[in-house]
């Protein structure tokens, strides 16, 4: 089976990252997303990160039942900061007959040379790259063993979902409905 594999910190969940992961499903070749919480990511602050399971509970809340994707919680028991590379050789481990994608937006791949072991990734990893506001779309040229996949272009951010409730303002419309009730009732980000 192909499966996408949906890194990020998910802090939170918001309906970008569900319009990437429904447009993956439907319009390219991955026949299953997992969205892989990732608990610290090396080239972020954690300051404003809510406790792992609390981010995975906001994912279950956004996709219910739905049988084209899952949540892993790989993450929560590997060495910290978690490396996409010791991660993918666990899951390829685990799931020998899966076939594995890394999902990735092409702001990613400014970066990605700072990656551990990213030759590896290259090499052994097909990376389905979508478009992410303000990133050179030479970055996608360049780069090898990428598809490039033409989603929708989305300028919503957790970054934006946090300082935007902390300002107090009402993000219903950016959050799948379960996620936004679990955020007001919890507090979160305020």
């Amino acid at each position: 089976m192909k499966v996408g594999l949906f890194f990020g910190s998910f802090n939170p969940v918001h309906i970008g990252h569900l319009v990437i992961a429904n447009y993956m499903v439907e319009f390219t070749d991955i026949e299953q997303l997992w969205f892989v919480i990732s608990p610290q990511n090396p080239l972020k602050k954690k300051k404003t990160l809510l406790s792992d399971f609390d981010r995975y509970d906001l994912l279950e809340k956004a996709i219910g039942k739905q049988d084209k994707y899952r949540i892993s919680d790989v993450e929560f028991n590997m060495p910290k900061p978690s490396f996409t590379i010791d991660t993918l050789t666990y899951l390829k481990e685990r799931h020998p007959n899966n076939e594995f994608i890394l999902i990735m937006g092409s702001d990613s791949l400014v970066n990605f040379h700072k990656w551990k072991n990213y030759r590896e990734i290259i090499s052994s990893y097909q990376r389905y790259v979508y478009p992410r506001p303000g990133t050179d779309k030479r970055f996608c040229e360049q780069a090898e063993n990428i598809k490039t996949v033409d989603a929708p272009l989305m300028e919503i951010s957790s970054s934006f979902i946090r300082k935007t409730i902390k300002e107090e303002k009402d993000l219903y419309y950016f959050l799948p409905e379960k996620v936004y009730q679990y955020i007001e009732k919890m507090g979160f980000y305020k």
